[in-house]
């Protein structure tokens, strides 16, 4: 595995001791402050192993070397922040032209033989006006409660 060397500048290493001294951030991102601190390999800077740094820190070892990684590669705000996903995990069942749909029937008429649209019913005519394959009834519900449409 390739060992990334970590050398702050003096306004970087000022910026993450100022962070930790305040304790205002979110753990995860004070404790990769930490990390990058004790990996400085700077003049003066401690430039612990990666071992040394995961037992002080407490976190595991790999994560104290994706965080010199990222702060090699992408610089301090990526190494101190999660890494955005490159897709999501699960694609979303509706995209906003979907949802002006199930939005503009959810306030149409409601078919005859009923007084209101239920979450089903709306669920089942989005699949079959050919809107999205398949939806559940929960979907349909929370991006109704989203819009904060009045059904009535």
């Amino acid at each position: 595995m390739k060992k990334y060397k970590v050398t702050l500048t003096p306004d970087e290493r000022q910026q993450l001791q100022e962070m930790i001294a305040a304790g205002k951030s979110a753990a995860k991102k004070l404790g990769h402050a930490r990390i990058l601190l004790k990996a400085d390999a700077a003049e003066g800077g401690p430039a612990w192993s990666d071992s040394a740094i995961a037992e002080a820190v407490e976190v595991s070892p790999d994560t104290v070397s994706r965080v010199r990684e990222r702060f090699v590669e992408h610089g301090l705000e990526a190494a101190l922040v999660r890494k955005k996903q490159d897709k999501p995990s699960r694609e979303r069942s509706l995209d906003g032209r979907a949802e002006a749909k199930l939005i503009a029937l959810a306030c149409s008429t409601p078919p005859s033989g009923r007084q209101e649209w239920t979450m089903q019913l709306l669920a089942d005519r989005l699949v079959e006006l050919k809107i999205v394959e398949s939806i559940s009834d929960e979907t349909v519900r929370r991006t109704l409660k989203k819009t904060r449409s009045s059904r009535g």
